[in-house]
């Protein structure tokens, strides 16, 4: 079998997997009232995920070779507590960018 081939293999069975994940969610439990407990955990589950997804870009950017730098520390500090502060994941994203190329600037 070519690589061609299997690459759409598996792609297709991602496709059946997602489906069936989002249909356990919407179509089997989408017209009942779910747990209050349950709604509850829900709404963590974003705060879980993205310190999951953007520590390793901070502590081990591929940027500088695996090594943390001032700038992206800087601009984490910088994002979480405009995050903090604005209560807005706009604010944060704005204070974290802006941080980050300033001191970039600066530092080079």
């Amino acid at each position: 079998m070519t690589e061609p081939i299997k690459i759409w293999i598996i792609i297709f069975f991602l496709g059946i997997g997602t489906y069936l994940i989002r249909f356990s969610f919407l179509g089997l439990v989408g017209d009942r009232q779910l747990p209050k407990w349950f709604i509850q955990h829900l709404n963590f589950v974003g705060v879980a995920v993205m310190p999951g997804l953007i520590i390793p870009f901070l502590v081990w950017p591929d940027a500088t070779g695996g090594t943390l730098d001032a700038p992206r520390l800087l601009a984490a500090i910088a994002a979480f507590c405009f995050g903090i502060w604005k209560r807005s994941a706009l604010w944060s994203v704005i204070a974290g960018i802006s941080v980050l190329y300033l001191t970039m600037f600066i530092l080079n």
